[in-house]
């Protein structure tokens, strides 16, 4: 910890429908993953779909490579919604664009990365099935309420929790080596 002494782990220190899945997440997925989505959630702005998605193929990657920090390319662009995984690969592995670490690729935007460090390098990305699931819940979305709804943005809060959860690292993500 850089400025905290210890990372708030009591559900009074979230909102009711974080706190509801902080014991659950803490054992499912760990503590270290629970503080970088948190970080990155705010950070971020709000509770995001993207931004959780980028911190778990942070540390994924991390825990691949045996490595806390590295140089990252994000093929995640520079637009919105996707662009928001960004946020999650700069806290999930202090590669940041203040560190001169990450660098993001707009030409082709897809949820995927690739991560050097001391210990090799991978390319990660999000398996088809969970991103095509993520593009349609988000379409559903945008057409039922519109963006600039705060019915839609509590759709996606609601969403980024369930994926929180439900969605385990070590299952989500595909490699290839480099």
């Amino acid at each position: 910890m850089q400025v905290l002494k210890s990372f708030p782990l009591h559900p009074t220190h979230y909102a009711d429908d974080v706190a509801q899945i902080l014991i659950p997440s803490i054992e499912r997925y760990g503590e270290r993953e629970w503080q970088v989505i948190v970080q990155t959630n705010e950070l971020h702005g709000h509770l995001g779909i993207y931004a959780t998605i980028g911190a778990k193929m942070g540390l994924f990657a991390c825990e691949q490579l045996r490595a806390r920090h590295m140089h990252v390319i994000s093929y995640a662009g520079l637009q919105p919604p996707l662009s928001c995984m960004n946020d999650g690969l700069q806290v999930s592995t202090a590669s940041t664009l203040g560190h001169g670490l990450i660098s993001t690729f707009d030409d082709r935007p897809r949820p995927e990365a690739r991560f050097r460090s001391e210990n090799g390098a991978i390319l990660v990305h999000l398996k088809p099935r969970y991103a095509e699931q993520i593009e349609r819940d988000i379409a559903h979305g945008r057409h039922t309420w519109g963006t600039d709804s705060p019915l839609y943005w509590d759709y996606v809060r609601h969403l980024a929790i369930r994926y929180w959860m439900e969605m385990d690292r070590e299952k989500i993500f595909e490699i290839v080596s480099d």
